[in-house]
């Protein structure tokens, strides 16, 4: 195999492996894809400064998130479908998550369920929650967080409806995939997942299924979920979620000042920058263009933490020093699932690693509170080398 020096070669190795209806799940966002473009080309417009002959030999990246001790500050997001994308595939990556030192966020959609994966795991884990119309398998959905000990909840407020992606609605998404003749030509071309799949009981949502009634067939399944999303959500109901939940609370997708003030007012301990990973609203801003006014507006009195893009530790590295006190990756997860299970988790957890420990270095930085906006150079550098107009000669007749 060829040698995996980033997260592209992981995901064009999950391109070749992944059956394409949860690839493309995992690879695109809605509308244009706009938005889910410039969460990665706006981490190109920050340059990062130099820094030389500086003793760096004593850096880590070692950090807090929440108060808990990280190998470096980065968790995994909370990710949808994480067991169609590999068998088992919340268990793999919340073990190779603990192994590496970061915290792992569990779907309220993941495949595989609370218990389940409290079970199969040594540490407490986060656990993601979507508020849904059905506010009695929400309060029960709390009381079963709790019970296996999550030591942090993470509330997602950017999902009142789902964002149109025309990827998913073509390839005619579901879990399990419905037995279509276009999905099931799309399988056998994958065999490595098939055998996979074949060997785990884990093929539906596992927080959803046994705890809703009537949940009991495909179809009933996916019309419970479809219509289960809450348009009505609002600052209530955060203030609600905070009231039930003892523990740490997260709040994410936060683009805007005002939402950050309300967040923040609401009592959560955290906010995370997020525009959903361009999958909700399209043409709405990059994370990290977002990133800078949040932190000014409540970075004193609350932890921003920062999601959206992430490939390497140098936006890792970017995000940090606009103030993020902690990041997520949950696409790039993805890819390393796809491509090679817990192993290609615990490679990509590697790279961004490794990547934040030589920027650092290079930056001239030994820990991660020492990276600041001085570790950048904000505007275009080029503009220092445009040569000051002169005067027009005068013409004397």
């Amino acid at each position: 195999m060829t040698a995996i020096t980033c997260v592209d070669d992981l995901r064009r190795l999950a391109a070749r492996r992944v059956p394409r209806m949860f690839f493309d799940y995992v690879d695109g966002g809605s509308w244009t894809e706009q938005t889910l473009r410039e969460n990665r080309q706006d981490f190109g417009l920050l340059h990062l400064r130099q820094r030389v002959a500086i003793d760096v030999s004593h850096r880590t990246t070692v950090s807090t998130m929440l108060g808990q001790p990280v190998a470096m500050p980065v968790a995994i997001a909370p990710t949808g479908l994480t067991g169609m994308v590999h068998a088992d595939g919340e268990i793999l990556a919340a073990r190779a998550a603990q192994k590496f030192g970061v915290p792992y966020t569990l779907s309220t959609v993941a495949i595989c369920g609370l218990e389940d994966l409290a079970d199969n795991v040594e540490q407490p884990f986060w656990f993601q929650l979507y508020v849904m119309r059905d506010r009695q398998f929400v309060n029960d959905l709390l009381d079963r967080a709790a019970a296996v000990e999550c030591s942090a909840l993470v509330l997602t407020l950017d999902l009142p409806l789902s964002g149109h992606r025309h990827k998913d609605a073509r390839n005619g998404l579901t879990s399990p995939p419905r037995p279509t003749v276009r999905n099931l030509a799309g399988m056998l071309t994958k065999p490595r997942w098939c055998a996979q799949m074949l060997l785990t009981r884990r093929r539906r949502f596992g927080t959803l299924v046994g705890h809703v009634d009537g949940l009991d067939d495909l179809d009933g399944l996916a019309r419970w979920t479809d219509s289960q999303f809450d348009p009505s959500m609002d600052w209530s109901g955060v203030r609600f979620i905070r009231e039930r939940w003892k523990g740490k609370l997260i709040v994410k997708g936060i683009l805007d000042n005002a939402d950050a003030e309300r967040a923040v007012e609401c009592g959560a301990d955290a906010i995370v920058v997020s525009n959903h990973g361009g999958r909700q609203l399209d043409g709405a801003i990059s994370s990290i263009s977002a990133l800078p006014e949040v932190v000014a507006a409540v970075g004193d009195r609350v932890e921003v933490q920062f999601d959206g893009g992430i490939q390497s530790g140098q936006d890792v590295f970017k995000a940090i020093a606009l103030g993020a006190k902690g990041t997520y990756v949950g696409r790039s997860m993805l890819y390393g699932l796809g491509a090679l299970g817990e192993r290609g988790v615990a490679r990509v957890l590697e790279i961004i690693g490794n990547d934040l420990d030589k920027t650092m270095g290079l930056c001239g930085v030994n820990s991660v509170d020492a990276i600041g906006p001085d570790s950048l150079i904000f505007g275009n550098p080029l503009s220092r080398m445009r040569p000051k107009p002169t005067a027009s000669p005068v013409v004397t007749k």
